[in-house]
């Protein structure tokens, strides 16, 4: 296990500019902003709000800067922006389902514009109108549609959240504020992580010609930066962003595990029975290459021997190509026969699988967030990760799970020692332990909270 390590925070200058006009004026320092009157209380209770303050160049906000309610001019009216809300395009798509929806009760109405065809699957999930301006052209997403719409429609809001970048939307946002003084705040989700750089080498120089064209206008444009956890904020300095960009900590997390959680906790086991009276150990996450799904078949193989009643279940889609070298190193492993493969879960089948799990692995190479980690945490299941996923710290320190590298020996051995050396007793109150970081650290009222806090203080300061 690696120990906790905490790295020196630096206090970037604030600097940009505030009216829509190229990047070089510059920008108040945000705690000397003093915010409107609010018309309700935060709803959250105020220790537990300080305990998560978002965080600006290393330093925490005031309680004051994080209202609840409507302000004085009446209720803030916030349009988040993104390439897709297809499920199957990751965390950015969950991420604004759930912000939106927690950012409502305080005094918050949202809308979405996406670049989904009009005509295409209907995604009901988002407790907001949704804008389908799209499909926009190629993987880029092109939409000279979506430019137009923003710029006729941005008065009627307070302020434009982007999520997720390297896309025509997030230009598409800068394209749509640029001249004005609405307010601009980016959301990157990760996408920001040097990881891509070592490992996409070409990937990346296109990025860098990118960014010096189109992204970076986006950025130096923004009021804020947002970032999901600290280390998220940390790795993100090293590309692309300098000391003049605003940056924040505005922490993300969950919903509580839906109600009927408990009177559904056999759907998973009936709907795949050879899991029944297993030991499960669950990999659920979309199947990729930096997910590490190979270290763990092969810390499986090492364990699995051990005991029979160990059950390995990687659930997740996937490219077919993928699939079939992981199926294939798992017969070559001599562990076919112990791996359930069950595709995509969702609803009560996914929180099933979380409940009837006694571990969640992650073994990624790279992972800003990790919702399904907090996931399993919020469903009482102790969760084994590598130090790669952005949210280690607060997991290890909080003791929700154990963090090693994202190695095959040192998941075999994380593996080992849950499996085979860890009495039950010990692995039964980890579950209390997981559950009780996650209401700490992940709750995502607190964020939806800061989010707000964000879009007032932007808001309020176009005003003046």
């Amino acid at each position: 296990m690696n120990p906790f390590h905490s790295s020196p925070q630096k206090r970037p200058r604030d600097a940009g500019d505030t009216d829509g006009a190229m990047p070089g004026a510059s920008r108040p320092d945000p705690s000397a902003i003093s915010l409107p009157p609010v018309a309700a209380a935060f709803a959250l209770q105020r220790a537990s709000v300080a305990a998560a303050a978002p965080r600006v160049g290393g330093a925490t906000l005031p309680l004051t800067g994080l209202p609840t309610g409507a302000a004085a001019h009446g209720p803030l009216r916030v349009l988040h922006i993104l390439p897709s809300l297809d499920p199957r395009m990751g965390g950015v798509a969950e991420a604004v389902v759930q912000l939106v929806r927690h950012m409502a009760p305080l005094g918050c109405t949202s809308e979405v514009v996406t670049l989904d065809a009009p005509d295409g699957p209907g995604f009901d999930r988002v407790d907001a109108t949704v804008h389908r301006v799209g499909p926009g052209r190629g993987f880029y997403g092109l939409s000279l549609p979506l430019v137009r719409w923003l710029r006729e429609n941005r008065t009627r809001f307070d302020a434009f959240v982007v999520h997720g970048i390297w896309q025509f939307h997030s230009f598409a946002a800068w394209c749509g504020v640029v001249g004005t003084r609405t307010p601009l705040l980016v959301f990157p989700h990760g996408m920001l992580d040097p990881w891509f750089q070592h490992t996409y080498p070409k990937k990346h120089l296109k990025k860098r010609v990118y960014w010096a064209l189109l992204e970076r206008w986006v950025f130096d444009r923004a009021n804020r930066v947002l970032f999901t956890c600290e280390t998220e904020l940390e790795l993100a300095r090293r590309p692309f962003l300098t000391d003049r960009h605003r940056l924040a900590v505005n922490g993300f997390g969950i919903d509580s595990v839906p109600a009927d959680a408990d009177q559904q906790a056999d759907a998973f086991s009936e709907a795949f029975p050879s899991v029944r009276n297993k030991r499960v150990l669950l990999f659920l996450s979309r199947i990729h290459e930096k997910k590490g799904c190979d270290l763990l078949i092969d810390a499986f193989a090492d364990v699995a021997p051990h005991d029979p009643d160990l059950c390995l279940v990687i659930a997740g889609p996937s490219e077919p190509a993928l699939l079939g070298q992981l199926k294939s190193m798992a017969a070559s492993r001599g562990v076919a026969d112990r791996i359930v493969w069950t595709g995509m879960l969702a609803g009560a089948l996914k929180w099933s699988a979380l409940r009837t799990a006694e571990v969640f692995v992650l073994p990624s190479h790279q992972e800003n967030f990790g919702i399904a980690v907090v996931e399993a945490m919020a469903s009482h299941t102790p969760v084994i990760i590598t130090n790669k996923v952005n949210i280690w710290r607060e997991i290890e320190m909080a003791g929700g799970g154990w963090v090693c590298d994202d190695t095959r020996e040192s998941v075999a051995d994380a593996l080992r020692r849950w499996a085979l050396e860890t009495p039950p007793a010990a692995r039964s109150t980890m579950r209390d332990t997981a559950f009780a970081c996650y209401q700490r650290h992940f709750r995502i009222e607190t964020a939806a909270g800061h989010l707000v806090g964000s879009v007032s203080l932007a808001s309020s300061s176009r005003r003046r």
